[in-house]
């Protein structure tokens, strides 16, 4: 399977990571907030505990540390913990590392990190953080894809299952969902909709 899945949710707990991992989803990304050393770990650690020995693959975010100390494979870091992340420890560790990036000088900080995926977002307007980047627009993706060529990229950002068609037309390899999942009312219902057409796009 590729990584990431050409669908992935992002969630802030071990309830959801559960719930994904039943469902069969193949790239969960975890992005609990505002924890402490011990915390992070013992968080980490629960969910790998939960998708070990399932299809699921854990992507921890920001938590580098706890992420090696817990043997995570995946990590993801926005560009404030980038600047702050051990890059050495965290390649050594064998951690597969994705960056998030919003305009070009933060594209060129990630890249020179070698990432093993680049995210660009938010594709559209998002009401789950403050943002102090306006979205993005489709175009956008299509021009990212230019500047970083075979490394995958991954939008993210207000997309909706109804958006995914023309996000992969305009070059994303894959899609990081939200409040599409989060806040839906039937959230296995849509992601077996995104799981069928991860399936289809495969």
């Amino acid at each position: 399977m590729p990584y990431p899945d050409r669908f992935y949710p992002v969630v802030d707990s071990l309830a959801w990571v559960e719930r994904l991992t039943r469902l069969g989803v193949g790239t969960i990304q975890l992005r609990a907030k505002d924890l402490d050393d011990s915390q992070s770990l013992q968080m980490v650690s629960d969910a790998l505990a939960i998708t070990k020995g399932t299809q699921a693959r854990l992507v921890v975010n920001d938590y580098w540390r706890a992420a090696i100390v817990a043997g995570a494979k995946y990590l993801h870091l926005g560009q404030e913990d980038l600047a702050d992340a051990d890059l050495n420890s965290i390649r050594e560790a064998g951690l597969s590392l994705g960056i998030s990036t919003h305009d070009e000088d933060e594209l060129a900080t990630a890249l020179a990190a070698k990432p093993d995926y680049v995210a660009l977002g938010p594709i559209f307007f998002t009401t789950l953080k403050s943002m102090r980047f306006e979205p993005q627009g489709i175009p956008k993706i299509t021009e990212w894809k230019k500047l970083i060529g075979p490394i995958p990229l991954v939008a993210i950002g207000g997309i909706k299952f109804e958006h995914a068609a023309e996000i992969f037309a305009a070059g994303a390899d894959s899609i990081a969902v939200v409040s599409d999942i989060t806040q839906n009312a039937d959230p296995d219902a849509r992601v077996r909709q995104w799981l069928g057409l991860s399936a289809e796009a495969a």
